[in-house]
């Protein structure tokens, strides 16, 4: 009896930034921009709204590469744009961990002595958290859990999902929740986990980043905005003059509101057409993104949609079994290989069943309130020259954003918003 798609192996994850050595980071700065494209083309079909996190779910993902062997290992490399030894990328997910972390001690500075000067008050809060629920009793590798208490932090939490899958879940449906402020509810849904889960990875995000030079509540006004790229509707859209990374490009334009102390920036890409949001999406590429972090600053009057997203959970075991990750998945039966987790054995091992995925995002005149959560579910199986006048930007039709991590260029979330309503 197949019990792939029964038993879970849980992964949370979201981001924030700082200032940071760009060597030890651009593995995983690169990799997360790679997969985040590869998804955001795959998920972004008819005219929807969406939000992922590329880093969440690499994050989570990451943690799941360290205990594979074999086919599935090189597959998983491919597919996650990881280097081909596969060691160097814990190290440089650890790396951006610690750069994020000092990103947020460094706006805590900066809050306070705005505190004197009355400007921005608010630091950035972020908290990233990894965890391990793991199947008491299992012959799980000191290796492996040595290798992700390293470089992810992530103790081990032992829960019985054999005699109890549903309170599995919910223990750890409430820890996800807790860690993002209750933004992040339900990750893992009904019959998620049952009596042959062994593993849930999480790691849990929460960020919230206040802007640099808030907008202002008065300059809040209905504007027009071409919803799905079709007829025009009046939604709240907020206005500022500010000097803004900006660039024009081929068929669409960039602008890039800073957070504060700067390392954290929200992209916003607007394509020239009102339905052109198709032709922007076929384009976009982790080149772009990663060009978007060193723009220059022009004078540029912004009008941006105000907006807040809750997307139910999202699976995403089908789009990377697309991209090539199969053998995670037991394609073909027999396949998966998992041994540097638990001993492998011909009747009894583990593999990915599902990989669950959820976020929630809110942009208004303060900043930016954003989390996300990956669940991977595992199985045991049997068998820019500055003008004299500002440039107006007017984001009134469907388009992508990204909050991007500026000394690296990774982008923590990507997305589109085709209707702000």
């Amino acid at each position: 009896m197949n019990l792939l798609r029964n038993f879970p192996f849980l992964i949370l994850a979201f981001v924030a930034v700082t200032t940071l050595h760009a060597a030890d980071v651009d593995l995983a700065a690169r990799a997360t921009n790679e997969l985040g494209v590869d998804l955001h083309r795959q998920l972004a079909t008819g005219d929807e709204n969406l939000c992922v996190s590329p880093y969440s779910i690499q994050s989570a993902l990451a943690m799941t590469f360290a205990g594979a062997d074999g086919e599935t290992r090189t597959e998983m490399a491919r597919v996650l744009h990881f280097p081909k030894d596969g060691d160097a990328i814990h190290a440089s997910f650890a790396s951006l961990k610690r750069s994020l972390d000092e990103m947020a001690k460094k706006t805590l500075k900066i809050a306070e002595e705005s505190k004197t000067t009355g400007g921005p008050s608010e630091p950035i809060t972020l908290a990233i958290a990894n965890r391990l629920f793991a199947q008491t009793g299992y012959n799980f590798r000191e290796s492996f859990r040595a290798l992700i208490e390293k470089f992810y932090g992530a103790p081990f939490e032992p829960l019985d999902f054999r005699k109890d899958p549903e309170g599995g879940r919910q223990h750890i449906n409430k820890w996800v929740a807790d860690q993002t402020r209750e933004r992040i509810r339900d990750l893992i849904p009904a019959n998620g986990l049952n009596g042959a889960t062994r593993l849930v990875l999480a790691n849990a995000i929460y960020l919230k980043a206040p802007w640099a030079n808030e907008f202002s509540e008065a300059a809040t006004k209905p504007k027009s905005f071409h919803a799905r790229g079709g007829a025009a509707v009046d939604v709240p859209t907020m206005n500022c003059r500010s000097h803004l990374r900006y660039a024009k490009r081929d068929g669409f334009t960039v602008v890039a509101l800073p957070y504060t102390g700067r390392d954290l920036q929200f992209l916003v890409l607007v394509p020239d057409e009102v339905n052109g949001l198709p032709a922007l999406e076929s384009k976009i590429s982790a080149e772009i993104l990663e060009q978007c972090a060193k723009l220059e600053e022009r004078d540029v009057d912004l009008y941006l949609p105000k907006f807040k997203f809750e997307p139910p959970t999202i699976a995403l075991a089908q789009n990377l079994q697309s991209l090539g990750m199969r053998t995670a998945f037991d394609r073909p039966q027999g396949s998966a290989n998992f041994d540097k987790i638990a001993p492998r054995k011909p009747n009894d091992y583990l593999a990915i069943s599902d990989v669950f995925h959820k976020t929630f995002i809110a942009v208004d005149e303060k900043g930016t309130e954003a989390a996300a959560a990956t669940a991977v579910v595992m199985n045991e199986v049997t068998a820019i020259v500055k003008p004299s006048q500002p440039i107006e930007v007017r984001v009134d039709r469907p388009f992508i954003y990204a909050i991007q991590h500026v000394p690296t260029g990774a982008c923590l979330f990507l997305g589109r918003v085709t209707d702000p309503r």
